[in-house]
């Protein structure tokens, strides 16, 4: 019986299963892969910028610091620099 199931392109059992997660499993990485793509153009845009940006005058290094710190709170902001210049203090820095 299993046989007429596979002529008739309706496989049953571990074949049928195998088939579906094969597909899925397809979806996911051609998904991935596409993410991958889109994750690649948005850094060489990003790139764009800061050419763009450094071509302008603007001091790219820097610039990137004060992206980093729009992503912290005022708190985390606060607390890194307080460790900061403890450090800075115990190596004469200051």
């Amino acid at each position: 019986m299993m046989d007429d199931d596979i002529e008739s392109g309706h496989a049953s059992g571990p074949d049928a299963s195998y088939r579906v997660t094969a597909d899925e499993l397809r979806q996911f990485v051609e998904r991935f892969e596409r993410l991958e793509l889109e994750k690649k153009d948005i850094a060489d845009q990003q790139k764009e910028v800061m050419a763009e940006a450094k071509g302008r005058g603007y001091d790219t290094k820097a610039m990137r610091k004060l992206i980093a710190l729009r992503k912290k709170t005022a708190d985390e902001i606060a607390e890194e620099e307080a460790i900061l210049d403890m450090y800075k203090e115990a190596l004469g820095m200051r």
